[in-house]
């Protein structure tokens, strides 16, 4: 019996894996795209060898000049290889006696640039010429990011290949297993036919014995015949008996041949079967081949695709990359400087090399005369001493040897960081140079310049000096950064109001626009006017869309009590804005000035009720109508100044109003332009009142009071603003993607869910961001020594700060210490901060909690709290809030606790981490979305960076807390890891804002092409 056994990829039309590239000129891409080789050959070797086979680089010289040439990419080829000199074979036209191997090999791109700008392998000097002008620039600027694009093209398709013929591997395994089990079926039968065999060799045996005796006696009968006188009779039935005897000595004769035959036979399946065996015993260990190759080609196939994923990182890096040739001369010299100082320590290295050698071979002379005395001299005491001297001499030579060696590696360490020093200061002049090179915006203007030119503007048009399309045109440049329109206000700031306007007016031209008009509608922005975190992420995601190239007003009210001193040229504008309210108008003032870089509009109403001069933002027991008067003259400063908007965007309740107003009542008017995005902070606050209420502000309660616009799911006398803006509006959004699932069930939507669930294809969470540059533990001002992720020193010089300003014990310098900086109120979880207080104390921990509440009975038992603790060296609670305290418990605290029952974003635990504090979260709402547990397997270990809890208890807290006062204890290494990991991740803006870019783009896009149809 025989089988055909073949495990081949040829067999599928694996011919090879060719990604060949013609030679190309870069710059060096990040270390993560190294040459590495991935071959899966059926032989064995170890993983080890495999390793190190994929770190391979090929020899090349440094360059002498600095233009970086590249020599190519070598060739990415497959080759099979087959037994007995066979190239390739299909199952179908194998030989049984052929097993058909292949090997796929995987060379990645051995970049030679990476070598020359790599010298920490070698310490020879480096001659560079540094021969870099306007036409190596243009030299640089060839280098086409399209070709690192097509290689990681060809890298996709051979992943795909590979993918493919894994998947082929298998399906051959399989084969084989099943053809395993057939022979180990045949080889059973074979087995049992040869125990047959066995039995009728030894029954015929025993008949040949048999025969063999009948032989003899018939040999004796022929004897006695012979000899016998007898009668006839009896000689006729001797005879007879002589024939049967005859005929019975054939039939055994014939059956003895047939069994000697049938043996025969019977010997020859015994060889086959042992053939059999020998192949199957091949079979299985090319299967064992086969199953390790298999293994190593998954990992390879990973391998490569992570190296894909970092390729394709590099090349969004990449795309950032511009060339400068402005002032480049000057930072040559200095590069060169420090060239020269770095070749001048790469010589005294030299130098100190050859002295080490010479030593060295002092050392080995007097080695040998060491011998050579202990050979001839051993008895001799004088020789003793001479040895005992010696051994002494020795010992100086190898302190000296030491002493050079160390020198030598200071000496090698300074002239890599040298290099080091010098590729760094390169690469910065690289990118500004590209910066500079390409036509971009005027960037040597603060933003808040560019925001009192559109200020100036709009009271231009306001004050109707201007017409509505100039001030557009003007906008325009101005939002595009346009250095004629800087210029422009350069000239004139001698001149007088109408000779600018004059020169202002010359600059008006047909502009193309390319980039977005938003305008903020809300009550609160900080630090002007903050209460919350809404005024966070007001201020925060419109500086991050300003610097994505965006213009961005906001329209504030003006209260009485805002810091009037965090705004920059505050002006009343020369124009009374009239808006109707409870059936008459009403005029306000309109002032003008920036925060933070941002145009903003204040508005102040003339009304008898006197709105914003309350003392306070919110808790007034008419908000419904002060902010919906707002809501209304906002809009009407829309209307009236002649914008045109891309994007007006509302926040909460108190500015809910705009979506219904603007489409009611506004865009019949003109104002049309805009889509509208209401973003809703914390679905607990829905502004509900009755519905005639509705009416002041012009809109229409018949109209509006109805189950699928603003009537309040729980009564049909009551209307709900956050229903009206979740209805009328173009985009809804909230601060977290955990929490737009939470309020979209019957518990967390407040009674909104079904609303929600019905618009849930304009309904999206985006995780808020935050300020970067005021939470910044390496230039904040309020603490005792800034830090950062490499240098943690500060972290503990602020620990010690805090303890000596509260009063807390500091005897122990690693003793932990828990941070809580929050309002006391129950969505905070504030039975468990208070357990937390205890359980602190309980595993040998500081506590600090910063916050207060609003709640006069939350208030006054954690006042009691406090006072219970007074005399504790180990427990403090601030019951206020303090700016400058809250940054240095940031800085301080080893672990920062949020044990919220709900939130939909939540600020501190970014905050927390940035400042280099471990969170201990609850998991929900934006905490969820932010903060991911170390112990958590099923999350990717790059993104664990706290400890969470899913039970609002005090045992869910308890194993969240236990685990990170255990790990602080027993791993200080690991513990310094996790802090250093946190303090960089980036919550910044960037990410939020660029969501929300595409979510404007989106809806403006689909705006417009509802009109062109």
């Amino acid at each position: 019996m025989a089988s055909k056994l073949s495990t081949c990829f040829l067999s599928h039309g694996w011919g090879g894996l060719d990604c060949k590239l013609s030679n190309q000129r870069f710059l060096a891409p990040s270390l993560r795209l190294l040459p590495a080789s991935c071959k899966m050959r059926h032989r064995s070797f170890s993983s080890q060898q495999r390793r190190q086979q994929t770190k391979k680089v090929s020899p090349d010289q440094h360059p002498t000049n600095s233009h970086f040439q590249s020599n190519g990419v070598e060739d990415i080829e497959s080759e099979n290889a087959s037994v007995d000199g066979v190239s390739s074979l299909s199952p179908e036209t194998a030989p049984d006696d052929v097993d058909v191997y292949s090997r796929i090999d995987i060379e990645h791109i051995n970049d030679n640039a990476l070598k020359h700008l790599n010298v920490s392998e070698e310490t020879k000097p480096l001659n560079m010429e540094m021969g870099i002008n306007v036409k190596s620039g243009e030299q640089l600027s060839s280098f086409q990011l399209e070709d690192l694009v097509g290689m990681i093209r060809n890298a996709e398709k051979n992943i795909l290949l590979l993918n493919q013929a894994r998947v082929h591997a298998l399906q051959d395994l399989g084969k084989i297993l099943s053809e395993k089990d057939a022979l180990q079926g045949e080889i059973n039968i074979l087995e049992m036919r040869l125990a047959e065999t066995n039995a009728r060799i030894k029954v015929a045996a025993q008949e040949k014995i048999h025969v063999e005796i009948l032989e003899e006696q018939l040999v004796n009968l022929r004897n006695e015949l012979s000899h016998m006188g007898a009668t006839e009779g009896s000689g006729l039935d001797m005879h007879e008996n002589w024939n049967k005897a005859l005929d019975g000595i054939h039939s055994l004769g014939e059956e003895l041949s047939l069994l000697r035959t049938e043996n025969l036979s019977l010997k020859d399946d015994i060889l086959a079967l042992k053939k059999e065996l020998s192949h199957v015993q091949k079979t299985d260990e090319r299967v064992v081949m086969l199953e390790k190759d298999h293994s190593f080609f998954d990992s390879g196939l990973k391998e490569l695709e992570f190296k894909l994923v970092a390729s394709q990182e590099d090349v969004s890096k990449l795309s950032t990359l511009k060339f400068e040739c402005k002032n480049l001369w000057d930072r040559v010299e200095n590069l060169q400087v420090l060239l020269d100082r770095a070749t001048d320590q790469a010589d005294q290295a030299i130098l100190v090399l050859q002295q080490n050698h010479d030593l060295r071979k002092k050392v080995d002379m007097l080695e040998e005369s060491l011998e050579e005395v202990n050979v001839y001299k051993l008895s001799s005491e004088k020789m003793q001493q001479y040895n005992s001297l010696m051994q002494q001499k020795i010992k100086l030579l190898e302190e000296r040897l030491d002493r050079s060696d160390e020198e030598i590696l200071s000496y090698v360490k300074s002239y890599q960081e040298s290099i080091k020093e010098f590729q760094d200061t390169l690469n910065s002049l690289k990118e500004e140079s590209k910066r500079r090179a390409q036509n971009e915006p005027v960037d040597d203007m603060p933003w808040d310049f560019w925001s009192r030119l559109l200020l100036i503007i709009d009271g231009w048009l306001l004050e109707r000096k201007i017409s509505a399309n100039n001030a557009n045109l003007l906008r325009e440049m101005v939002w595009k950064k346009d250095g004629r329109i800087r210029d422009a206000y350069m000239a004139c700031r001698d001149k007088n109001e109408h000779e600018a306007v004059t020169i202002f007016l010359k600059l008006t031209s047909s502009q193309k626009r390319s980039s977005l008009h938003i305008i903020h509608i809300a009550a609160e922005m900080a630090p002007v006017a903050k209460v919350g975190g809404l005024g966070d992420v007001v201020t925060g995601l419109s500086r991050a869309l300003q610097k994505k190239g965006h213009l961005v007003e906001i329209v504030l009210p003006k209260y009485d009590c805002m810091q009037y001193d965090c705004t920059r040229d505050l002006r009343v504008l020369d124009m009374e804005l009239e808006s109707y309210f409870d059936g008459q108008l009403f005029k306000n003032k309109v002032w003008v000035g920036t925060v933070e870089g941002l145009p903003v509009y204040f508005i102040e109403p003339h009304h008898p009720s006197k709105f914003f001069w309350r003392g306070k933002v919110y808790g007034e027991h008419d908000d419904f109508k002060r902010f919906s008067y707002f809501s209304r003259a906002a809009l009407e400063l829309l209307l009236q100044s002649g914008k045109k908007p891309d994007i007006i965007h509302c926040h909460d309740w108190q500015t809910a109003f705009v979506a219904p107003l603007y489409w009611d009542l506004y865009a019949p008017k003109g104002l049309n332009s805009a889509r509208i995005c209401f973003t809703c902070h914390n679905f607990e606050y829905q502004g509900t009142a009755p519905a005639s209420e509705m009416a002041s502000c012009g809109l229409d309660v018949h109209h509006l009071n109805r189950p699928d616009r603003m009537q309040d799911n729980s009564g049909h006398d009551t209307v709900n603003p956050v229903k009206g803006a979740i209805v009328f509006s173009n985009i809804v959004t909230t601060v977290s993607p955990t929490y737009a699932q939470e309020v979209r069930t019957s518990e967390g939507g407040r009674g909104l869910h079904l609303t929600l669930n019905s618009h849930s294809k304009k309904f999206i969470g985006i995780l808020n961001g935050i300020d970067s540059d005021a939470w910044n533990p390496t230039t904040d001002v309020f603490l005792k020594s800034q830090y950062s992720a490499n240098d943690l020193q500060g972290k503990a010089e602020n620990k010690e700060a805090l303890r000596k300003h509260l009063g807390l014990a500091s005897a122990d310098t690693r003793q932990p210490m828990v941070g809580c900086i929050t309002r006391l109120v129950p969505q905070k979880g504030i039975h468990l901060i208070r357990h937390a207080i205890y359980r602190t104390l309980e595993l040998g921990g500081q506590f600090v909690l910063l916050g207060s509440s609003p709640v006069p009975h939350i208030q006054a038992e954690f006042e009691g709290i406090a006072n219970h603790f007074k005399v504790d060296d180990n427990i403090r609670l601030i019951l206020k809030y303090d700016e400058s305290l809250s940054h240095l418990i940031y800085a301080a605290s080893d672990m920062f606790i949020i044990p919220s029952m709900f939130e939909p974003c939540g600020l501190t635990q970014m905050i927390a981490m940035r400042y280099g504090s471990i969170p201990i979260a609850r998991k929900t709402g934006g905490l969820n979305d932010s903060v991911f547990d170390v112990d958590d397997d099923t999350i990717p270990l790059q993104f664990r960076n706290g400890y969470t809890f899913l039970n609002p208890d005090e045992q869910g807290l308890n194993s969240a807390l236990d685990r990170a006062l255990n790990h602080y204890k027993t791993k200080k290494e690991s513990w310094e890891q996790l802090v250093k990991k946190d303090m960089n991740i980036d919550f910044s803006w960037e990410s939020s804002a660029s969501q929300y870019e595409e979510i404007y783009e989106k809806s403006v896009a689909k705006a417009r092409a509802a009109i062109h149809v």
